[in-house]
């Protein structure tokens, strides 16, 4: 599979730039930050450049080395040295500025970015988009419990970290285990499930002075998120649903393979849940990416199984390639969606062809028991991606993936376990070189086809 051509197929979720639908807007001005990351979001610039948008990029990739879709996309390019550099970027703007005129929109899309986009927005007078006092509400896991609850979405009960007496009570209070986490972050970085007294002192005794932590009481369930695109109303546009059976505290600690899948059939009640908590949110001309757990053990007096708990919501597009399985399983471009919302334009035709569409990992110290080239050679068919994730995503998300997607729940299943399967001392095998995978605590039941030759 050619690297360069990471996703195949993505040609035919309507990319073209020259349609009957392009609307020519007067030319506003998006300023795109970091366009060529991760690969994929080039499509934002395509698809801002259709509706007649004038893109202008800033980034620190040389020009020459954008991919030339994102090059033919973009009005202009202004490079920058550093990225971190505030005072960088704040020039690339104003030399924009000075050129075009007022900038009409400036967006990342990326989580590690979004409070100096917001810096951009209030320094250049852009009212489109969330400014800096606004970003609390949003980054603080504890200030986002107020708005799932404004919602009817219950939410574990927490303490802000601020001494020791006070901690040791909460968790008198409320039982073992608890779960403490940075209140500004993102994923589970720097993040620990405690389960006794001695290990509350041990966090408390290590942790960051200058890191507000929050603890609450620890849920078990699986991620399940309501993501996709709300109008200026807070109205969803388009959704989506990625479903993540590990933890991602256990994907990092364990160090864990991160598979996970988009499916297309989200349940009306949790479509309620996530269009009231959009609301709440009062997210405009924006992309989402909102966390729940579905609870698998209940909390005497606080949940029963099946439940769904808000766990925290991203202002962005779900992280790495999520917003590619969400094309591939619903059958659309979300960023072309994207591109229309922001230009006030009605809903393109869709199209009803749904599919699950899963991503699992691999890290580059563990040996597995099928090699990259048995998953592509037993799944040619159904893979849609393949490619190394970024070293900055790798410690969550692994350091490559495949992608493919199916009709079923139960092939994403077998996928993920084919794909994920390690090797083990004296694994069994079958006559002739070949090699079965069987279910957990079958000795007869294949979950796959049998492998000659690892194949």
């Amino acid at each position: 599979m050619d690297k360069n051509k990471i996703f195949k197929g993505l040609s035919l979720l309507f990319l073209t730039r020259k349609d009957n639908y392009c609307k020519i807007i007067n030319m506003k001005n998006f300023v795109l930050i970091s366009p060529n990351f991760p690969e994929t979001y080039y499509q934002f610039a395509v698809s801002l450049r259709n509706v007649g948008f004038r893109v202008l990029g800033i980034g620190d990739q040389p020009y020459d080395e954008l991919k030339p879709e994102l090059r033919e996309a973009l009005h202009e390019y202004y490079k920058v040295n550093v990225m971190d550099n505030f005072d960088e970027e704040k020039e690339a703007v104003g030399y924009f500025e000075r050129k075009y005129g007022h900038i009409d929109f400036l967006e990342s899309n990326n989580e590690y970015w979004l409070r100096k986009d917001a810096r951009l927005r209030d320094l250049f007078m852009i009212d489109t988009g969330l400014r800096e006092h606004e970003l609390d509400t949003y980054q603080r896991k504890s200030m986002m419990k107020a708005c799932f609850e404004k919602a009817g979405v219950k939410v574990a009960p927490y303490i802000l970290v601020s001494d020791f007496e006070s901690l040791e009570k909460f968790a008198e209070k409320n039982g073992y285990p608890l779960f403490v986490k940075p209140d500004i972050g993102v994923g589970a970085e720097e993040s620990f499930k405690i389960s006794n007294f001695d290990e509350l002192k041990a966090f408390y005794d290590k942790k960051p002075e200058n890191v507000q932590y929050i603890c609450e009481i620890f849920v078990s369930g699986d991620i399940v998120t309501f993501d996709g695109i709300a109008d200026q109303n807070s109205n969803v546009v388009f959704m989506a649903s990625l479903e993540c059976p590990p933890s991602i505290s256990d994907v990092l600690i364990m160090g864990k393979e991160f598979c996970y899948y988009s499916n297309p059939f989200i349940d009306e009640k949790f479509e309620e849940i996530g269009r009231k908590t959009v609301k709440a949110f009062g997210l405009k001309k924006r992309c989402f990416h909102i966390e729940f757990f579905r609870v698998n053990k209940k909390i005497k007096g606080f949940v029963d199984v099946g439940d769904i708990v808000g766990l925290e919501v991203n202002i962005r597009t779900p992280g790495g390639y999520s917003p590619d399985m969400h094309n591939y399983a619903n059958s659309v471009n979300m960023y072309q969606i994207y591109a229309d919302t922001m230009a006030d334009l009605p809903p393109r035709p869709t199209y009803p062809f749904k599919y699950y569409c899963a991503t699992a990992s691999r890290r580059d110290n563990v040996e597995y028991f099928y090699t990259d080239d048995d998953v592509k050679r037993t799944y040619a068919n159904e893979l849609v991606g393949a490619a190394r994730y970024p070293d900055v995503l790798s410690g969550v998300m692994g350091n490559r993936f495949f992608m493919a997607k199916f009709n079923n729940i139960k092939d994403v299943m077998v996928f993920n376990e084919y794909v994920s399967r390690k090797t083990m001392p004296e694994e069994p095998k079958t006559s002739k070189g070949s090699r079965s995978m069987f279910k957990k605590g079958s000795s007869k039941e294949n979950i796959c086809d049998t492998h000659i030759d690892g194949a």
